[in-house]
């Protein structure tokens, strides 16, 4: 970090805001959570541990349906906790799989949400199942630190199974990656897990972080051409695979992607990450480290809604982090290589791989892993685990591979998916299978409309315009968010919704379909009523004057309907 004296130090964190007071004072992430834990007389964490406890991977939310009968009654909010559980590269065993199902339906809301960043979520746990709760992750050799926080998050990896070789290499940089770049204070151990940590390599030093970590926190992405199957843009930092002759040599460096914006203020906006550079292989990781450590020194802690490495980069620009990266580096990037993207999404059922084995991917209804009458997926991918020889593989747009099955087990695998419905997606319209929703109500504090709870039903009013229109399977993205956050990449939707109020959506169109181009606001603060109104003609129109292989997101800004989003920048403009 750079170098500054006590006294300058205390005179720049009175002009930083609450946040870095917090973990300046919060003894490597220590604060007092072990007393809030304890504190039977509320179901709430101290103020000051609830931004604490991100770190720890943990959201204190409440359940917003019950908010106005508990005040009647005057009772505090029905307070609740989510869990997130890392999962790097997606991939995880059959035993985890069964550990963390157990843990859904003996502490949580009997649901696993698979997130975005092809992470578990489990919600709906109260404060004192929290410590039992995280020590069964951790037994299950899994942790939650780092999953939140201002920090580097989960690490993402292409789960596309068509390349599994090149998969596998790119999976385990992306799983060093991870642990490379997780903090290095024993506050976690300590407080979950009652473990006083020895070893001299994990000390409260923090070498990449500092005692104030991040300004805002940081997501990381691998992908393997031609597939983006992880929207690599949407990250702050991205490391695209290539390949020659089918062995990787290096990857592509792209910095400052970011999705999260407010509302009424042009000034934050998403942004899509710039290509800088090609490293090899073998640098991966000192890239990855000297570009953390710019953010860390360089990144706004005076106004969080300026705080992401986004606005460092605009504010100071691509060339002066190249200048500042190869200074920091002792030696230079070079120029970028050659790669095509031409999709993001993910290959539905069976695909065959190498080595005699196979792979299927089942479509997760935005990712809620739940049991209903006509889908019970919990327990069917309860009952594959028990049997499963290979892996299960998150998805980054909320589905789940059930990867490694080999030509013997591919039988014992299939009847069980048969057995509890769990095939069918070929009779989904492609608009659904490229749908993604974030979870907004009932638990997220920052949810201004639903998402998860409605999109379902959207979707079916949507279908009966595509098979009028006969586009029933022609792959479309559809992306909604309750609140402009973007935890389901909605500004990445050929079709984007973001929440303004119960009810009310900001539209979006003309996003890439590889993730290459971020979408425009088309209609502001419209019902479902007036949604289907905009959408439907524009449907129709696309179904009889579309160019051969022409998207969605490309025919609206041809015909006019909005432009291009070319910079983040001029996202609002």
């Amino acid at each position: 970090m750079i170098n500054i004296t006590p006294e300058e130090l205390e005179l720049e964190l009175a002009r930083r805001v609450e946040v870095e007071r917090i973990k300046d004072k919060s003894n490597y992430l220590r604060g007092t959570l072990v007393q809030s834990l304890q504190d039977p007389l509320t179901g709430a964490l101290a103020e000051d541990d609830t931004q604490l406890s991100k770190y720890h991977g943990i959201y204190q939310q409440d359940d917003r349906d019950l908010r106005d009968e508990r005040r009647k009654q005057k009772l505090e909010p029905h307070f609740q906790f989510l869990v997130r559980i890392r999962v790097p590269g997606g991939v995880c065993t059959p035993t985890q799989w069964l550990e963390v199902d157990r843990i859904a339906n003996t502490w949580c809301n009997n649901s696993i949400r698979l997130t975005t960043r092809q992470a578990y979520q489990l919600h709906g746990i109260v404060k004192r199942n929290l410590k039992v709760t995280i020590a069964a992750i951790n037994g299950a050799l899994m942790d939650t630190i780092a999953a939140c926080g201002d920090v580097n998050r989960n690490v993402m990896s292409t789960a596309n199974p068509e390349q599994s070789r090149l998969h596998t290499e790119v999976y385990e940089y992306a799983r060093c990656l991870n642990e490379y770049l997780t903090p290095r204070t024993t506050a976690y151990h300590e407080i979950w897990l009652d473990e006083k940590l020895l070893s001299t390599t994990r000390q409260d030093e923090e070498p990449i972080y500092g005692k104030h970590y991040l300004p805002r926190k940081f997501k990381i992405a691998l992908a393997i051409p031609p597939s983006n199957d992880v929207d690599l843009f949407a990250n702050d930092l991205g490391f695209i695979a290539i390949v020659e002759d089918g062995q990787l040599l290096g990857f592509n460096v792209t910095v400052g992607g970011g999705l999260s914006m407010t509302h009424g203020e042009t000034e934050t906006y998403p942004r899509l990450a710039d290509v800088i550079g090609y490293c090899p292989k073998n640098k991966t990781l000192q890239v990855a480290e000297e570009i953390v450590k710019i953010q860390r020194d360089f990144g706004d802690r005076t106004n969080r809604k300026h705080a992401r490495f986004k606005y460092t980069i605009d504010d100071r620009g691509t060339d002066w982090l190249k200048i500042e990266l190869n200074n920091r580096l002792g030696w230079t990037i070079d120029p970028p290589r050659a790669f095509t993207f031409e999709h993001s999404g993910d290959r539905y059922g069976w695909v065959e791989g190498i080595d005699d084995h196979w792979h299927h991917t089942l479509f997760i209804p935005n990712g809620r892993i739940v049991d209903t009458e006509a889908y019970p997926v919990m327990t069917g991918l309860r009952e594959i685990a028990k049997v499963h020889e290979g892996d299960f593989r998150l998805t980054a747009n909320q589905n789940l591979v059930i990867g490694q099955v080999s030509s013997k087990q591919k039988p014992v695998i299939d009847a069980l998916l048969k057995k509890y419905q769990l095939l069918g997606a070929e009779q989904l319209t492609a608009l659904r299978l490229n749908a993604m929703a974030c979870v907004a109500f009932p638990t997220c504090g920052l949810a201004m409309a639903e998402s998860e709870r409605y999109l379902p039903s959207l979707i079916d009013k949507l279908d009966i315009i595509l098979k009028e229109t006969g586009l029933e399977n022609e792959p479309i993205l559809i992306r909604m968010t309750g609140c402009p956050n973007g935890c389901a990449r909605s500004s990445l939707g050929e079709i984007g919704f973001i929440g303004k109020a119960p009810g009310k959506y900001n539209l979006y169109l003309g996003a890439g379909f590889h993730g290459q181009r971020l979408n425009k606001l088309y209609r502001e603060n419209i019902n479902e009523e007036q949604i289907i109104a905009e959408l439907g003609p524009i449907l129709h129109r696309y179904s009889r004057e579309r160019e051969a292989g022409e998207r969605l997101g490309d025919f609206v800004i041809r015909t006019g309907y909005v432009k291009a989003v070319l910079a983040g920048k001029n996202f609002h403009s």
